[in-house]
């Protein structure tokens, strides 16, 4: 029989940097039964019998969050053999409050005191022999980023897990408010069990509302609540609250010793008075952002993807693959298929993967040593002014990974307008998928302008205010935006072994989206390209020897050709009206990375010449760089790929906000283009037509929606100054 921990803590407290440490590889990753929080488990190094639960950061257990929620069920319902309470030592009095509360559980715990060395920069000292007299528990020192103390810890949990006693919570409230708990202890007798006895009692004075369910069982506590109430002459949530802060207190004046700071800042507080700096915080962050995706994509990652390209899939793996099926007599259609179809498809989109992860190793580093969590922070001051909280940008911030765990990260956003708000523009930001794109067009029609990448990052940040600003205007998304409250935690050095995870996995999502929906989809691109109508007649189109203008002829033949003519005259306002683009932006619905994979069979690009020089040539032939920059828009804007709709389905819970949440997107997009393509062409001595007149129209009506004031805000100043009137 498998012994269970639960790993519990607060948000940023290192319960992650913990897990990974704990378990290493065998993790299992997925979602929580029902909800769509991410549930991590894994195998203890070295015990294939001890499963390790890593439970959503949470700041007590009361039912608020969905992270709050889903913690306590596991916690109540599951109730795992002994739980790691990770504390962060930097901050031990605010941490203090989830781990009194996990101590009436009537589980072992064992309490993990991480950031030890940080600690001990400070001259902060933890006593935690006296710490463990105080709270009933076992206490250990760790630090989960260094590996100090966690096997120790883990090793304390199992034994603990395997004696199967938990013992009485020590810690007490005061004396009015204890001879209440202890009434209700009585009345739960038979109910619950006797180590739950106090955790119940304390949540059905705090009037939890789904505590009874969970004891399936209603148990009237209203003479004890008013009794509570008229000692204390307040709410007894708030009772409760005030008894586990001055408990707190009286612990934290006998274990913890301050060192004397006087006025001195810690290395932190110097760096944050620079970086979340009024003034200075934005241009920071733009730099930053502006120097990673040019490395990612103009200098490092692009020639890792030149090479890719270039040698490995281009003078190595399609050459080899051409003559091994023509060496075995594979039929014409088969080696098409394999070779043009599936390898150079999935190859273009594959090409990418160094400059995605250059790009992810970046990040990794930047959410490591919690420069990140400053740009939620940041950006919160920003959001705010635009209708939005900072808790908005968290799954943007996500979305730069893959867009289906930005959409659910929502989930955390209390607010209902602001959630979906957020669920509408997350997609907005370039996730992985739509990196290739960037990549792709960057590279074929601007010669890696270092500009290019950096643009498509602010574009989708732009977008993601001014949407703010005009659906914070309509009567769905009025109302002021949610309260952000976040903790930021001190700087640290990244270990190697984080960075490297977090970029892998990352890029193995991607990989792995590679070997199946863009292998699929490539291959009905291929029969679509392949097959079509010559002399009246229906079958496979022979390309071999065609170049040029007779290819384009013999292409258009084709039943991708039909259909996509059937649709480019929708996209010509936009300047790129050729069926091969309206083609590829359509795949793209089915995943972003399928736009490159389309172009790797249309235009050839994934093949090499003769010369060794790369076809990308035909692709910028095909368009202007205004067309591009236009087409590149469009794709980072639009509808995301069919997973992020599901995402997004699923969390608007309601058809018709789904569909006009993906309405809203391909709108936006379509009109963005649209404006972009015929001012740029404008600019660069293409004329005045009707297309540049809509134009106009739509920047005039952009900017009457950006800075009209809010109709709510003048209701409010007359019924001000209506009742001042009356008065």
């Amino acid at each position: 029989m498998s012994v269970k921990i639960a790993l519990a803590g607060n948000p940023n407290s290192g319960k992650t940097t913990l897990f990974n440490a704990l378990t290493g590889s065998n993790q299992f990753v997925g979602n929580w039964p029902g909800v769509t929080v991410e549930k991590k488990e894994g195998k203890l190094k070295g015990h294939k019998d001890v499963v390790i639960m890593d439970l959503p950061g949470i700041y007590s257990l009361s039912p608020y969050t969905l992270e709050e929620v889903v913690a306590r069920n596991y916690l109540i319902g599951e109730r795992p053999d002994a739980i790691i309470n990770i504390v962060d030592g930097t901050n031990i009095e605010r941490n203090l409050y989830l781990s009194t509360q996990i101590m009436e559980l009537g589980i072992p715990v064992v309490m993990a005191i991480n950031m030890m060395d940080i600690l001990a920069k400070t001259g902060d000292k933890i006593h935690l022999d006296k710490l463990k007299e105080k709270l009933g528990c076992d206490v250990v020192e760790i630090s989960a980023l260094k590996g100090t103390g966690i096997k120790a810890a883990a090793e304390q949990a199992v034994k603990l897990a395997n004696q199967k006693s938990a013992g009485a919570p020590v810690h007490e409230f005061s004396t009015k408010a204890e001879s209440v708990i202890e009434q209700v202890e009585g009345k739960l007798s038979g109910i619950v069990s006797d180590d739950q006895k106090r955790f119940f009692a304390i949540k059905l004075l705090e009037k939890d509302d789904k505590i009874q369910t969970q004891m399936k069982q209603t148990v009237d506590v209203s003479s004890e609540i008013k009794e509570l109430e008229d000692a204390f002459d307040d709410d007894t949530e708030s009772i409760i609250t005030n008894e586990r802060y001055v408990y707190i207190s009286s612990i934290i004046g006998e274990c913890v010793t301050k060192a004397k700071k006087g006025e001195k800042l810690t290395t932190s507080d110097k760096i944050d008075r620079i970086v979340t700096n009024r003034w200075l915080a934005l241009p920071i962050f733009a730099v930053i952002m502006y120097a990673v995706y040019y490395v990612s994509i103009s200098t490092l990652g692009g020639i890792l993807t030149d090479w890719t390209n270039d040698t490995l899939f281009g003078e190595w793996i399609i050459p080899a693959a051409q003559s091994f099926f023509e060496g075995i007599g594979c039929a014409d259609w088969l080696t098409g298929l394999i070779v043009d179809g599936i390898i150079s498809g999935v190859g273009a989109v594959l090409g990418f993967v160094p400059q995605m992860l250059v790009l992810f190793f970046f990040l990794a580093i930047l959410e490591s040593c919690g420069y990140m969590a400053r740009v939620a922070f940041i950006m919160d001051r920003i959001f705010r002014k635009f209708g939005l909280s900072g808790k908005s940008f968290i799954p943007i911030l996500i979305g730069t990974g893959c867009g289906v765990p930005g959409v659910m990260a929502s989930r955390t956003i209390e607010n209902d307008r602001d959630r979906k708000m957020t669920i509408m523009t997350t997609t907005f930001i370039p996730c992985g998928a739509k990196l290739p794109i960037i990549a792709l067009i960057a590279g074929a029609l601007f010669r890696n302008a270092s500009w290019v990448a950096p643009s498509a990052y602010f574009v989708g940040i732009a977008a993601i205010i001014c949407s703010g600003i005009m659906l914070k205007k309509t009567k769905m998304f009025a109302g002021e935006p949610a309260p952000f409250v976040m903790e930021l935690p001190a700087y640290h050095m990244p270990t190697a072994g984080n960075v490297l995870r977090s970029m892998w996995e990352r890029g193995w999502s991607f990989i792995k989206k590679a070997g199946t929906i863009i292998t699929l989809s490539t291959i009905v691109v291929w029969f679509l390209l392949n097959f079509g109508w010559t002399n009246g007649h229906f079958g496979m189109l022979n390309f071999d020897g065609l170049e040029g203008a007779a290819m384009e002829a013999a292409q258009a033949q084709c039943v991708l050709a039909k259909i996509g003519n059937l649709i480019a005259w929708i996209f010509a306002p936009l300047g790129w009206g050729n069926w091969k683009m309206a083609v590829a932006a359509i795949t793209g619905l089915v995943a972003k990375e399928n736009v490159v994979g389309t172009f790797g069979q249309l235009f050839g690009f994934a093949e090499v010449a003769e010369d060794g020089k790369e076809i990308w040539g035909t692709l910028a032939s095909s368009m202007t760089q205004i067309a591009a920059y236009s087409f590149l828009v469009f794709n980072l804007l639009c509808a995301p790929c069919f997973a992020a709709m599901g995402a997004i389905k699923r969390e608007m819970n309601n058809i018709k906000w789904f569909w006009f949440a993906i309405g809203y997107q391909c709108i936006l997009a379509y009109l963005v283009s649209l404006c972009i393509y015929q001012f740029g062409t404008l600019a660069t001595g293409g004329g005045f037509g009707i297309g540049v007149v809509v134009a106009i129209l739509i920047v005039i009506g952009f900017l009457y929606m950006l800075f009209r004031p809010y109709k709510e805000s003048q209701t409010l100043n007359v019924n001000i100054k209506t009742t001042a009137k009356a008065k």
